[in-house]
């Protein structure tokens, strides 16, 4: 079976830099738990457990429908074919003259027409400025776009959830689930503080509250906690543990990964875990 250092499609926030600190932490776990991924997201921390611990149970909550978006990588690369065939004389990376974009425009429109469904996330990774995404027909056709069609087709990953138990739900229900039980391991990648959250089907949930209703989960005896030193999230924690005994954070074991944005900005993810 492949072993996946990334995801197979592209989605906001996947922990494709973290894997090495995340495998060698996972050391410390059990290889027979149940470990519960509580934002599934792309699904890579879930399938990296799962190739790790074959004999493990992981729940993979595929809240955002990833699954969905895998299910149709084959008429993602019929678009994305026909796209590349659009922009075979733009430049990589390259601003898209408008009247190509109406001809592009009129493809997806089409091809929406034919499977009442299109990829927006992988179409935006495309066609957009880096880090931008549209959800929808409307968003995308509001952009600027920009050739970033990648000139081969996705691997379909057919086995990519193999083994996984995939789950759709709220975040709380499934830890309500799970909580009581013995040899259970939390996986917690929300999206972070200070971030654009319109790619997720959560959009609009996140204010400062859901953020912090996410840290009663620490609560557990095992997990991963991840977060970026752009919420100050550990920081705050920190500064209530000094002031009020209350840092949910206390005793664990915190890694860090320097991602750059470009050659004048970068942040620092942060993986905390117990």
């Amino acid at each position: 079976m492949k072993k996946y250092t990334c995801a197979p499609l592209p989605f906001q926030g996947q922990k494709r830099t973290f894997l090495k600190h995340f495998k060698e932490a996972l050391k410390d776990f059990s290889n027979d738990a149940t470990y519960v991924d509580l934002f599934g997201g792309s699904g890579l921390l879930s399938r990296t457990v799962k190739d790790i611990y074959p004999n493990a149970t992981v729940i993979y909550n595929d809240y955002d429908n990833y699954s969905k978006r895998l299910a149709a990588i084959p008429q993602t690369n019929e678009l994305l074919s026909l796209i590349r065939k659009l922009l075979h004389k733009v430049p990589n990376k390259s601003r898209v003259p408008l009247f190509d974009k109406y001809r592009i425009v009129k493809e997806v429109k089409s091809h929406f027409d034919k499977y009442n469904y299109v990829d927006f996330i992988t179409l935006s990774a495309s066609l957009l400025f880096s880090g931008k995404y549209a959800t929808s027909m409307e968003q995308l056709e509001k952009e600027t776009f920009y050739n970033r069609v990648r000139k081969s087709d996705i691997d379909c990953s057919s086995d990519y959830l193999e083994g996984l138990s995939v789950v759709h739900l709220d975040y709380k229900k499934l830890y309500d689930q799970y909580k009581q039980q013995s040899n259970i391991v939390f996986l917690l990648d929300p999206p972070y503080l200070s971030t654009d959250t319109k790619s997720y089907s959560s959009n609009g949930y996140w204010r400062l509250k859901d953020y912090l209703d996410v840290l009663e989960v620490l609560s557990c005896d095992k997990y991963f906690y991840f977060t970026s030193n752009k919420s100050n999230l550990v920081e705050l924690c920190e500064w209530f543990g000094d002031k009020f005994n209350a840092n949910p954070f206390k005793g664990s074991t915190q890694k860090t990964v320097t991602n750059s944005v470009n050659k004048s900005s970068n942040y620092v993810d942060i993986m905390l875990y117990k």
